[in-house]
């Protein structure tokens, strides 16, 4: 077998925190599927909204094991644990309202950093999914620099207390709702953006 055929995939989760799933961030994220998928990704993309993921309890019954996701919850959330400590890279995908990622995006993340953060027990245990990349992608009404702003900085805290990597944001500004939202420029960004990812990832496994 040569080199080429046994270099492993790049395995990319998408959680996609929109209740349209082909509003304008599922648009910019199909541009970036399609761009990963042509450069020999192996992508599962799922849409939160269409999932039962209930929120945290704090309630630490997670912390009892150091090995597995351990949550009370037997909902939907569960079986992407598996999922996400397989990838190489997580990409968030949402729509901003009040400054913030969605609901479901939001209970899914409180969710995991208990959960796959093995911190807040008697003893404290490892990051599940320590060194793992993970990118954003956010549309909002208002200029990035005040609308996703506010979330990315979140995302930047939370990754650096999960041992995560992050590696990057892709925001669309919507104008209004009587305007289309995507056009070539976005569509050329997203693609854009979804080569810079990879190229990172592939330096990080190389």
């Amino acid at each position: 077998m040569s080199e080429a055929t046994s270099v492993k995939p790049i395995k990319v989760c998408i959680l996609q925190g929109s209740p349209r799933p082909r509003g304008n961030t599922a648009s910019l994220v199909k541009s970036i599927i399609e761009e990963l998928e042509h450069r020999g990704c192996v992508v599962k993309n799922e849409f939160l909204y269409q999932k039962d993921i209930r929120p945290c309890y704090g309630c630490r019954c997670c912390q009892r094991d150091h090995t597995i996701f351990g949550c009370v919850h037997n909902d939907d959330l569960v079986p992407l644990f598996d999922d996400l400590l397989e990838c190489d890279l997580i990409v968030l995908a949402t729509p901003i309202y009040s400054w913030y990622c969605t609901p479901p995006l939001k209970a899914t993340l409180d969710r995991l950093v208990y959960g796959m953060n093995k911190y807040y027990g008697e003893t404290k245990g490892p990051s599940l999914w320590a060194g793992t990349k993970v990118a954003l992608v956010a549309t909002c009404g208002y200029p990035p620099e005040k609308g996703a702003d506010l979330w990315e900085e979140g995302m930047k805290r939370y990754c650096k207390h999960s041992q995560l990597e992050y590696i990057g944001i892709l925001t669309g500004r919507h104008l209004g709702y009587d305007r289309p939202f995507m056009d070539l420029e976005k569509e050329e960004r997203a693609r854009l953006f979804a080569a810079t990812i990879f190229e990172k990832v592939s330096a990080s496994l190389s």
